[in-house]
């Protein structure tokens, strides 16, 4: 068997990885498949008072309650009506199931490991340590995220405090 252990204990092929592809403010993401559980239709979301601007609130996932994040917040980026496109992608960050929304999914992404190459020196920061690296597809560029990098530890004791009120 060809498979092996990345450096976050993740199941990878010897030569590709597979990534759920999705957009946000039109540019091009990408997602360890491993980590994501499911993709769903924008649901109706309830707000949690007092939490950080990125985090939506938290929606009812059959029973369980989680967190949902805005990816365009997060980001950085303006916010964005949503529209039938919209979807939640229900992933595990740590020890954590999380919605995070996206303007769309596009589909799953079979690439090259020698296809990834790092973020270059001059964008790169550690405010970009979530950017585990950009897949050359075709003539596009895709930004692979690591969602367990994204926030920091107090970020993710927020994010947790939100489902559990």
């Amino acid at each position: 068997m060809n498979d092996q252990l990345d450096s976050k204990g993740k199941l990878e092929s010897s030569g590709q990885i597979q990534l759920v592809g999705f957009t946000i403010d039109d540019e091009p993401f990408g997602l360890d498949i491993l980590a994501v559980q499911e993709i769903n239709r924008m649901a109706k979301i309830t707000k949690v008072p007092q939490t950080p601007e990125f985090v939506e609130g938290v929606i009812n996932l059959r029973g369980t309650v989680i967190p949902v994040i805005d990816l365009r917040k997060k980001l950085g980026l303006p916010s964005k009506v949503h529209d039938k496109h919209t979807r939640i992608i229900v992933a595990e960050i740590t020890t954590r199931t999380i919605g995070f929304v996206v303007d769309t999914v596009t589909e799953v992404i079979r690439i090259a490991k020698n296809l990834v190459d790092s973020l270059p020196e001059l964008v790169s920061g550690k405010d970009q340590d979530y950017i585990r690296g950009v897949g050359k597809l075709d003539k596009r560029l895709l930004m692979l995220l690591d969602i367990d990098a994204m926030f920091s530890s107090s970020e993710q004791e927020q994010i947790s405090e939100t489902a559990s009120t």
